[in-house]
């Protein structure tokens, strides 16, 4: 399966960690997250890989090369922005009319990805994405979802003050060549897939919760957690 990594955030609420190296390549426990995420997924047979950068590419440009993924990444560099929905729509085409796995790789995480795989191919017929989810001890932070009786997503709360659970939206999505399809005829203007694309599809979004470590690291207190 393809994976398409999502790598070209600024990482401000990091600094100054962030000033000298992009949020990707941060280390955790001695390993830039960048690589920590390339060894996990071929292990568990995903590849190849698109990585999008923005902020500091030639860093990542340089880690990529002297890595052993290399012939399995290719890399573009967006000097404008685009969005997580704008970047994965832009590059539809890597995913040669299969099956994608999409990846916020500011994450740390430690999930099956075997699993999170077999899950998505046992799912509801009606279901055209499958959402990683986790368990977060911070909820007003994070997307939180709501399932029915058979996991599919019934709602979906971006961000909000006292969201209706602790279950939340991982970033991670397996989308299937119908949705993929969709993004580019019927939401081709679309920016940001949490706010713009997962309302659309309520009641089509499988959910696969891991029980693994999972933390965002979009700040440095759950920097430290990580690396603790």
């Amino acid at each position: 399966m393809r994976a398409f990594l999502l790598a070209a955030g600024l990482g401000t609420r990091l600094r100054p960690l962030t000033y000298n190296i992009p949020k990707c390549l941060v280390s955790i426990k001695g390993l830039p997250l960048l690589g920590i995420w390339l060894k996990r997924l071929t292990e568990a047979n995903i590849g190849p890989f698109l990585i999008n950068t923005h902020y500091l590419p030639e860093q990542v440009e340089a880690f990529i090369k002297a890595s052993p993924y290399c012939e399995q990444v290719t890399l573009i560099n967006e000097i404008e922005l685009k969005g997580t929905a704008g970047s994965l729509i832009a590059n539809l085409d890597f995913f040669q009319g299969e099956e994608g796995l999409i990846i916020h790789a500011d994450n740390y995480c430690l999930a099956d990805f075997t699993a999170f795989q077999r899950a998505h191919i046992n799912r509801p017929a009606e279901c055209l994405m499958t959402m990683m989810t986790f368990r977060t001890n911070n909820p007003s932070s994070c997307g939180i979802v709501k399932l029915d009786e058979r996991g599919i997503v019934s709602d979906f709360y971006e961000k909000v003050d006292q969201p209706p659970g602790n279950l939340a939206n991982g970033a991670i999505y397996i989308l299937t060549p119908e949705l993929l399809k969709k993004l580019g005829t019927d939401y081709h203007e679309s920016k940001n897939f949490s706010t713009e694309i997962i309302s659309r599809f309520i009641g089509q979004i499988y959910s696969y919760e891991t029980s693994e470590i999972f933390i965002d690291i979009g700040n440095e207190d759950n920097y430290h957690q990580a690396n603790r």
